[in-house]
């Protein structure tokens, strides 16, 4: 489940420091570490950041938010460690606890509904893997995933769109690895049910036969 790369995202304008850091890092060092580790994975905090905020513009305020938060934190983070999985952790943190308050997602997916639908038969015989969705990169398969309840999305988002293992998943998210597979097998049951007859209309699987 591929979101399309956004062709243009704004670099954060990094503060100045005039300070030696904890590191032993000069301003100029600290600016190149960060430039040549963290900012690769800009692109992937914007997609995540768009997908747990649902708007553009809250998106791009989320990912400079992150992004600066993650500059001035610098010193924390373990060189040669998961740069990305702590980055990702950041962007979850600030949107639990600076956006996720204002948004109002309206109608969500019920995933209990959806426990034993599965359509993974119905696409082995076009998609040996199951994965169906990846194929679908369109405003139906997002709106589907905007619909999911915040804890699966997110689990989703992490796993699919910014490619987290479970571990790195459970880790981010700080729940154990055995819930970030119940909550990934969940979310992708709903999916599958909500965008069944999309996928069928679309000519990605064949309609069961019943």
């Amino acid at each position: 489940m591929r979101e399309p790369v956004r062709k243009a995202i704004v670099h954060p304008v990094l503060p100045e420091t005039i300070k030696v850091g904890p590191m032993g890092l000069s301003p100029d060092e600290k600016r190149e570490a960060f430039e040549k580790e963290a900012i690769p994975y800009l692109d992937t905090v914007y997609r995540v950041a768009l997908r747990l905020a649902g708007d553009s513009t809250q998106a791009d305020d989320l990912t400079q938010e992150t992004m600066l938060k993650a500059y001035k934190a610098w010193h924390q983070y373990k060189r040669g460690t998961n740069v990305r999985a702590w980055l990702l952790t950041i962007l979850r943190h600030t949107f639990i606890n600076e956006y996720r308050r204002e948004k109002s997602r309206g109608i969500t997916v019920d995933v209990t509904e959806f426990e034993q639908f599965t359509v993974f038969h119905d696409v082995q015989e076009v998609d040996p893997e199951g994965r169906f969705f990846d194929k679908i990169v369109d405003d139906e398969v997002l709106r589907a995933i905007d619909q999911l309840p915040d804890e699966f999305r997110e689990c989703l988002v992490l796993s699919d769109i910014a490619d987290l293992s479970y571990a790195e998943i459970a880790a981010v998210m700080k729940v154990p690895v055995g819930t970030v597979k119940s909550r990934l097998f969940r979310a992708r049951q709903a999916l599958q049910r909500v965008l069944y007859d999309y996928a069928v209309e679309a000519g990605y699987i064949k309609r069961r036969v019943r």
